[in-house]
């Protein structure tokens, strides 16, 4: 009998398969959902209508493929809409509301200058695995769902601020709202990002978590003109406390490019953060002060804003990769195939500087300039995992760093966990 979590990748026919990405690839006490398109299983195209009618479609896939594992809605922990018209949430959040009629995760809304297949609206979730993934052996039975909200923060009646589970908490991404007036601070994208950020920070000290136990951000910007004045204002926040300022600490990142966010913000930041107390029924022993294991490698780029690689628990979360060659700090040569080889090989070489391999790797994200690429990427994708086991996503942006045509995040397991403080 193993004693090692493992990846455990699952489909229905009730919701669509796709060659190229598992429904749900599980792993420790989470499952990963790839993103759900509007898609009819029974059809294998787009539903008809409007955003609204798209995105009942993409929650009853993602409820199809939350069943077929013995899990529903209310597992779900974080949930995330890319529409490609802000303008639709509105529609889709009445449709939401039928769907989440209580408890409500965490939530993430971004509009994107593309979805595939040429979606109006595309749905992914993170949903608990309370069984855990340990071959034939139980871990912690049914973990407890810890929910959070807090008046320091803005509120909504759509998300929960923050929603741990097991080893995690996840913060339902955070715009430049004041909880005092409940608008858009004034002031350009210098003010968002600190607002977007004390609001991070407000709602982590009100379930007593430090701001240095953030182990991944995502910063969404509409206009990636404006990162170096976030970048500044980041850099103020990261390292937060004396000891992450001794050893440099700063978590994996990615940055995306967005069309639109809700309110006309021009910032929205996303954080996951470890819980070293985990949720109980987990054991004591099992749950106390787990650390944070920041790695970076020299066989891929490296960013002074970002570690490469971040494991806590069960899991390690690996920043954005660009097609960069670390020997040379460019853009690697040729089109869209070499870029995506390329970012591939960035991911390989971080997860194997942590003696991991692609094998380990849960969940893919890819931002692509022009989807009209994505069977060329397909085709390299398929070098790296030919059998399409991660759990996956993929958003078409108008915009990427240095002009590139493509970026890719992971999330991979971390079958030895990571030790407590000793």
């Amino acid at each position: 009998m193993s004693d090692s979590n493992a990846v455990l990748a699952r489909n229905t026919d009730d919701a669509p398969v796709c060659p190229h990405a598992s429904q749900t690839v599980a792993f420790s006490h989470y499952n990963n959902l790839s993103a759900q398109l509007p898609i009819d299983p029974e059809t294998g195209q787009l539903v008809d209508g409007a955003a609204d009618e798209q995105a009942v479609q993409c929650l009853a896939n993602i409820e199809a493929i939350a069943s077929s594992i013995g899990h529903s809605l209310d597992d779900i922990i974080r949930l995330s809409i890319f529409v490609t018209d802000i303008a639709d949430i509105e529609a889709i959040d009445r449709v939401y509301r039928e769907f989440f009629p209580t408890y409500v995760p965490a939530r993430t809304v971004v509009a994107v200058d593309a979805l595939p297949m040429g979606a109006a609206v595309q749905i992914e979730a993170l949903v608990d695995n309370g069984e855990g993934t340990i071959p034939n052996a139980p871990q912690a039975g049914d973990l407890i769902k810890y929910t959070n909200n807090t008046a320091a923060a803005p509120l909504s009646d759509l998300s929960t601020q923050t929603v741990a589970f097991s080893h995690y908490n996840n913060v339902t991404a955070q715009l430049p709202i004041s909880p005092i007036t409940g608008q858009i601070v004034t002031g350009g994208v210098r003010e968002q990002t600190a607002q977007c950020l004390a609001n991070i920070k407000a709602i982590l000290n009100s379930i007593d978590v430090p701001f240095d136990d953030i182990v991944k951000v995502t910063i969404f910007l509409t206009d990636l003109g404006e990162l170096d004045v976030v970048d500044e204002v980041y850099s103020t926040y990261f390292p937060d406390s004396g000891i992450a300022r001794a050893v440099g600490y700063v978590p994996a990142r990615t940055v995306a490019a967005v069309a639109a966010l809700p309110m006309h913000a021009r910032v929205q930041v996303e954080a996951v953060v470890s819980h070293g107390d985990g949720t109980p029924p987990q054991a004591v022993e099992d749950r106390h002060g787990l650390i944070i294991e920041a790695n970076n490698t020299d066989a891929a780029p490296r960013c002074k804003l970002s570690t490469q690689s971040v494991a806590f628990s069960h899991y390690n979360n690996i920043s954005a990769q660009l097609p960069i060659d670390a020997a040379t700090g460019a853009v690697v040569a040729g089109g869209i195939r070499e870029q995506a080889a390329q970012c591939l090989s960035n991911i390989q070489a971080i997860i194997e500087s942590v003696d991991h391999s692609l094998a380990d790797i849960v969940k893919v994200n890819i931002f692509l300039k022009d989807l009209g690429d994505i069977d060329a990427v397909n085709e390299v994708y398929a070098d790296y995992f030919p059998g399409g086991v991660p759990a996956r996503r993929i958003v078409g942006v108008g915009q990427l760093p240095a002009g590139c045509l493509i970026q890719i995040d992971a999330i991979a397991g971390n079958a030895e966990g990571t030790p407590p403080v000793v």
